[in-house]
């Protein structure tokens, strides 16, 4: 009697695991699924020449963040660099595999001071430079004297979301919303083919750095999207009317499209305090270099060449 039992309970540990390995093995092909949309565009050799040069590009800009109903010196720094990525970790990959997904990643950082204390902002963004799916992760973090934030999508099935924050109504969420155009996304679509831009009336995901930092709900909003040309520049704007937010990214219209500056309008400060602001981004300069082998004393004056 006592073996049927254990033979039972094998049997159904068995099933149990199968069941599992199934439900895992399903979930693993949904997820390469979901990051499957439109058909991979080429790569040009002027693009693979730029890109694939073994380095970075690093450009800097002086920044007049709103914030608090003030405006702010800061400085901000825009980072792109190709890297492979895995899409069912969702991190940068450390060695070559067929399933790796070739990148084009931005890292935003922004840093100003608010009175005594200070701002140090970073946004990432993984988005595949064969221009054919929606980014496959866009992170964010905030930290000043106050606490600190973070934010995370990942593309999957749907679009998951991870948030936590020190504010008692935003605490810790976990959370799916549905694949629409991520404001985040657009800066790295930018850079690889702005002529795929969407335009017209979508719904838009705003960056993580406004949602976070001005509380608003994170999901999608009507925008209006449109890119002009002024001589040789390009201009595209996204402009949401529920939010009363506006945002114009600068960019030279030849490749690669590096962009000169941007400007964001939108209502700064809480309460009766509260007003239409507009922050400002001026470039300094940009830097071509792989700045990760460049950690010693001797190279701090690569900052100098930066203005930072």
């Amino acid at each position: 009697m006592a073996r049927q039992f254990i033979i039972i309970a094998l049997f159904l540990s068995f099933i149990s695991c199968r069941d599992k390995n199934e439900k895992q093995l399903l979930e693993n092909e949904n997820n390469k699924e979901a990051v499957k949309s439109k058909p991979k565009k080429s790569l040009s050799e002027e693009f693979k020449n730029y890109w694939y040069a073994g380095d970075a590009e690093i450009t800097s800009y002086n920044l007049q963040q709103a914030r608090y109903g003030e405006t702010r010196d800061g400085k901000a720094v825009l980072i792109y660099v190709t890297e492979p990525f895995l899409p069912e970790k969702q991190v940068k990959a450390d060695g070559h595999d067929p399933e790796n997904i070739p990148v084009l990643k931005l890292n935003t950082t922004k840093n100003y001071l608010t009175g005594i204390y200070p701002y140090s902002i970073m946004t990432s963004s993984f988005y595949p430079v064969h221009n054919d799916r929606h980014a496959l992760k866009v992170s964010f973090s905030s930290q000043e004297w106050c606490g600190q934030v973070y934010a995370q999508i990942n593309n999957r099935t749907e679009f998951e979301i991870s948030s936590h924050s020190y504010f008692e109504n935003e605490a810790d969420q976990k959370f799916a919303i549905s694949k629409e155009v991520l404001e985040n996304e657009l800066w790295n679509q930018i850079r690889i083919d702005p002529k795929s831009l969407p335009q017209g009336e979508f719904e838009v995901v705003p960056s993580l750095e406004y949602i976070r930092l001005s509380h608003k709900e994170l999901r999608s909003y009507k925008a209006n999207l449109n890119l002009t040309s002024e001589g040789e520049s390009f201009s595209y704007e996204i402009s949401y009317p529920e939010l009363n937010r506006t945002l114009k990214i600068e960019f030279s219209n030849q490749f690669p499209y590096q962009i000169s500056g941007w400007s964001e309008t939108f209502e700064s400060g809480f309460g009766p305090n509260a007003k239409q602001m507009t922050s400002v981004a001026t470039k300094i300069e940009t830097l071509k270099t792989p700045y990760w082998k460049q950690n010693g004393n001797k190279d701090l004056s690569l900052r100098d060449s930066l203005g930072l």
